[in-house]
């Protein structure tokens, strides 16, 4: 597969656990839905959903246990829920192929953008440093895709002073984490959330014209 030079790169190899799903219809292509499970190298593993055209692949070829060979973009969009709304996060494919070969812990995001709110760090009752950033990454159309994304040790504590507006440059892997939300009856619904495991953090000083994407 060919690499992407833009400011939202997702590369990931996993196994097809579900069955494709409709997601949308946008001038009459359909996009399917397909869950894709991405080893860690701890042997945990995460549940990433990939957002397919069917221009790309034969639908019907994404079988459960199949492994799969991913280029694409980490994308967001705003889903109205009642008086609020929830950002929904997604691998959008721009390329994807069955494969024989294990690429099951394939696993890079790379990501230029902005950030958009204040980073909030924190430690752990033991000690270990985190923070918790919201970056913007330019999409063409004047489109952005709103990426959370989380820091750890020296790369939190160096992030922590950083204003909003901050253009930056991470690396790391796209992770799933499970968590419980409670609702107003008092019954616990389970949720995923999405968010970048950031493995390498600068800010970026290059021009900022030519890294727009196109779709």
């Amino acid at each position: 597969m060919e690499a992407f030079n833009e400011n939202n790169f997702v590369e990931i190899g996993g196994i097809i656990i579900d069955k494709p799903e409709f997601s949308h219809e946008l001038f009459d292509e359909k996009f399917y839905k397909v869950n894709i499970e991405s080893k860690r190298l701890s042997g945990s593993q995460d549940i990433l959903p990939v957002i397919v055209s069917e221009r790309l692949i034969d639908i019907d070829s994404l079988n459960i246990g199949n492994k799969v060979h991913v280029v694409g973009q980490f994308r967001s969009y705003n889903k109205q829920e009642e008086v609020k709304s929830k950002l929904i996060l997604s691998i959008f494919a721009k390329e994807i192929e069955n494969i024989e070969e294990e690429l099951t812990t394939l696993n890079n995001t790379e990501l230029i953008g902005f950030i958009c709110k204040k980073p909030i760090y924190r430690k752990t009752p033991l000690g270990r440093e985190i923070a918790d950033v919201l970056i913007a990454v330019n999409r063409s159309y004047k489109k952005s895709d709103y990426i959370p994304c989380i820091l750890w040790g020296r790369n939190a504590k160096f992030c922590e002073k950083l204003e909003v507006g901050t253009m930056v440059k991470i690396a790391g892997r796209i992770q799933s984490r499970k968590y419980e939300k409670k609702l107003e009856n008092g019954e616990t619904l389970e949720k995923v959330a999405y968010e970048v495991s950031v493995s390498k953090f600068s800010v970026y000083k290059e021009e900022k014209e030519g890294i727009e994407n196109a779709i």
